[in-house]
């Protein structure tokens, strides 16, 4: 990873290990492209994940869909950028099965402190699985941790 990069960059290539979470999902970036905000990821969505119907269980493609447009914003961060989720909205349109699934990022709006992300989760076929909305909050990553002098 060089300096002057976000680590985003150096995990969606593979020259290291991305944030547990992430790895626990399957996650691996497709297509990214500095300052676009928009990412295509692929997930592994195991039959650990699944509910007593055989199902991804929601809260699982919850969190794919976070790891979605999530790196979208991302692509679009300095350095020392980093935007945890403040707000999150899925709407799960059609059950999943274990398997691969795809997920599409994108940033809709992005400010000095606060951006407004979309997401959407396809299975291999194209078919929709789920969408969601969310909101990020931009802060700066210092050596030892965050910034937290601006929390609420």
């Amino acid at each position: 990873m060089s300096v002057q990069e976000n680590p985003f960059w150096a995990a969606a290539r593979g020259d290291v290990q991305p944030p547990p979470s992430a790895a626990l999902l399957g996650w691996r970036v497709l297509e990214a492209e500095p300052d676009s905000g928009h990412v295509r990821v692929r997930f592994e969505a195991k039959r650990e994940f699944t509910n007593p119907m055989g199902q991804i269980q929601g809260g699982f493609l919850a969190a794919m869909l976070d790891n979605t447009f999530g790196p979208g914003l991302a692509t679009t961060f300095s350095p020392t950028q980093f935007a945890p989720t403040v707000e999150l909205k899925v709407s799960f349109i059609c059950p999943a099965e274990p398997g691969v699934l795809f997920g599409t990022g994108n940033v809709v709006h992005r400010g000095n402190s606060i951006a407004y992300l979309q997401g959407e989760l396809t299975n291999e076929q194209g078919g929709l699985i789920a969408t969601a909305t969310a909101t990020g909050r931009l802060i700066e990553v210092k050596a030892g941790g965050f910034d937290r002098s601006a929390d609420v």
